[in-house]
């Protein structure tokens, strides 16, 4: 009998308690004399419209840093290792010392093509003393005094022919009127014919002398010939001397040197690997259907683990024609800056090339905001009749004071920016 009373004891609370939780509810309490109690105040807020805006669309994916360029260096000569002031390591500029060989013969066969110019070079100035020229002058036969000299006996015995000549005719005329006999004519006859001889041999003796200065010439222009030769073969043993020198053939870094001093290296023998590290080339792996929205020229934006903090950018230059088969995925390469060489080769790197067009974001104030630790999850407040309803939001992206939505409100609607630490369920606000 005393169970029973005690259970329905128990009974009556039960319906007690959920009558005042009703009349709670109803926004009413009992006081302690049985009156109602007044309703919680409204909560002053400041309220925002929900931000919808375009934002641009991206294409993430994932890839590796490699060398824009990798050189495997070779000496263009043979011969033994003398130094070696660069190693695994270090940066080198263009044209800068990698390794050096021993150049003592190249050196010693520089100097005999050296005195070989000398020689040639000797040799032009005897063939042009011989014709009377200065160094470097030009040819002109009537200048050569053996023709100048020639040219003189010609003139002369043209001279004295025109005389004998003159004298023929005269005394010619005189046989024919009988002032004058043949006998004295005879004689101005002869030295007429002796005149005409000697100015023929004048003119050969000018043409031999001539063609002496015209053959004297053609030894300049052999000795001439001879000097290109002896020059082009000191170029030649010039450059056996620069080729014991081997250099970089382009700023990067030296990944690898298989050789040590002492050891003989030959054209085969790789010296070094230098590797172009600026730009340096992002090659990356994107799907089949991103690969049509990818053309040469778009922008890279990447970041790598070991610069958490930094983001580094680059621009699309090739995207592959083919597509790989097993993985159905394009192969897209991109230049990186990487002027302060902060980036390597062999780096893994995560990429976003942003796509043309975009898409409808929603954005709102960061002071929107609430942060549950409990469910590690963030919410909002939107304001739907002065009354605060609750809203549980995913982030997206930040962008200044303002953050994106990617789901939980709705563009245009009201949220609460202030006291949010009054705000709950169902709360009463008076917008400010």
């Amino acid at each position: 009998m005393l169970m029973a009373v005690t259970l329905f004891g128990a009974a009556c609370g039960r319906t007690e308690s959920k009558a005042d939780a009703k009349e709670n509810a109803g926004g009413t309490s009992k006081n302690e004399s049985g009156g109602a109690a007044a309703e919680a105040p409204p909560v002053p807020v400041t309220t925002t419209k929900v931000s919808s805006r375009e934002v641009p669309s991206y294409i993430q994916t994932t890839g590796s840093l490699v060398a824009e360029e990798t050189s495997d260096v070779a000496p263009q000569a043979s011969g033994q290792v003398v130094a070696t002031p660069v190693g695994v390591g270090a940066f080198v500029r263009q044209g800068e010392v990698i390794a050096r060989l021993n150049d003592k013969d190249a050196r010693l066969r520089l100097l005999q093509a050296q005195a070989g110019v000398q020689q040639a070079i000797a040799g032009v100035r005897q063939a042009e003393a011989r014709l009377g020229l200065r160094p470097g002058g030009n040819f002109d036969a009537s200048t050569i005094p053996e023709v100048r000299a020639a040219n003189s006996n010609l003139e002369q015995a043209q001279a004295q022919l025109r005389l004998a000549e003159a004298n023929e005719k005269r005394y010619r005329e005189l046989v024919e009127t009988g002032d004058v006999a043949l006998s004295v004519y005879d004689q101005y006859r002869t030295q007429r014919d002796t005149a005409r001889a000697q100015v023929n041999a004048a003119r050969q003796q000018l043409e031999s002398a001539i063609n002496t200065a015209r053959q004297s010439n053609q030894a300049i222009q052999t000795a001439e010939a001879a000097v290109a030769s002896a020059r082009a073969q000191s170029a030649i043993a010039e450059k056996a001397v620069a080729d014991t020198t081997v250099r970089a053939p382009y700023a990067g870094y030296v990944s690898n040197r298989p050789i040590a001093v002492g050891e003989y290296v030959t054209p085969a023998s790789v010296v070094a690997t230098v590797l172009r590290t600026n730009p340096l080339k992002l090659q990356l792996q994107v799907q089949e259907a991103e690969a049509p929205f990818i053309t040469p020229g778009m922008g890279v934006s990447l970041e790598v683990d070991s610069y958490k903090d930094r983001k580094f950018s680059g621009q699309v230059t090739a995207v592959n024609p083919a597509i790989d088969p097993a993985s159905r995925a394009v192969t897209i390469e991109a230049a990186v800056e990487n002027g302060d060489n902060a980036l390597r080769s062999g780096m893994f790197a995560t990429a976003r090339i942003a796509r043309k067009g975009g898409n409808q974001a929603i954005f709102v104030p960061r002071s929107a905001l609430v942060s549950d630790q409990n469910t590690q999850s963030y919410r909002v407040f939107v304001i739907q009749g002065n009354i605060a309803k609750l809203r549980v939001v995913q982030l997206g992206t930040e962008e200044g004071d303002t953050v994106q939505i990617l789901s939980g409100v709705n563009a245009d609607e009201i949220v609460a920016t202030s006291n949010l630490g009054q705000l709950y369920e169902g709360a009463r606000v008076k917008p400010q």
